[in-house]
């Protein structure tokens, strides 16, 4: 399958509070499925423990782009994260 690609690196370019909700709402997950626990922001920030609201956790994902879960891919009308199955972006 040959795929036109742009890629864009969200830590030179960051993500807009409004591109992140859209990108959000394009993959049908809740913010909280797209944080990167691993991350050294997210064991900071407590989130495991502390509850955040969805506008609260796209806050801190526009502040602390490291706590995106990625890659992200962006086909037509939909969005995947993380573990991609390449048959899924046809």
């Amino acid at each position: 399958m040959n795929l036109d690609v742009e890629a864009r690196d969200f830590f030179k370019d960051p993500f807009s509070e409004s591109e992140l909700k859209k990108i959000i709402k394009m993959t049908g997950k809740k913010p909280q499925e797209m944080l990167r626990k691993r991350d050294k922001m997210y064991k900071e920030l407590d989130l495991e423990n502390i509850k955040k609201t969805d506008i609260q956790l796209i806050k801190l994902m526009v502040k602390h782009p490291g706590l995106i879960l990625r890659p992200i891919v962006i086909t037509k009308n939909k969005a995947h994260v993380g573990k991609i199955d390449v048959n899924d972006l046809k």
